[in-house]
């Protein structure tokens, strides 16, 4: 058993989290709070959407496929990246999850976005401002 609840990975397999990554970042390079941070960011977008959708299915699927250390790519942009950014990830991928995942998946995925933003946030303020 994977420690998953029941029914949170029904209806999730790769193809269904490629698209969500897709539409999620679609939205997101798109918003004028959070766009310009992560299209700054970013400069070749199908390898981080690939690498994306490793994330989400290694969390959801337990597959191992991603490879990587989220917090310290972020920690380079932290001078960039206030607590509204993540209530803003936060509401862009409530609104992606509900549109492609099954009902009890999206539930499941927004709890983990929401444990990472927090685990984000309060990581980013420990930091010194030096580092």
């Amino acid at each position: 058993m994977n420690g998953l609840a029941f029914g949170e990975t029904e209806g999730v397999d790769e193809d269904s989290l490629a698209r969500l990554v897709d539409r999620f970042y679609a939205a997101v390079r798109a918003d004028a709070l959070i766009g310009p941070v992560f299209n700054d960011a970013i400069d070749d977008w199908p390898y981080h959407l690939d690498k994306l959708t490793a994330f989400w299915s290694s969390l959801m699927l337990t597959t191992g496929r991603y490879k990587g250390t989220p917090m310290a790519a972020h920690f380079k942009h932290r001078a960039r990246i206030t607590p509204a950014m993540f209530d803003r990830w936060l509401v862009l991928w409530r609104a992606a999850t509900e549109a492609e995942m099954p009902p009890a998946a999206a539930r499941s995925m927004q709890a983990k976005a929401e444990r990472i933003a927090e685990n984000f946030k309060l990581a980013l303020a420990r930091l010194p401002a030096g580092i």
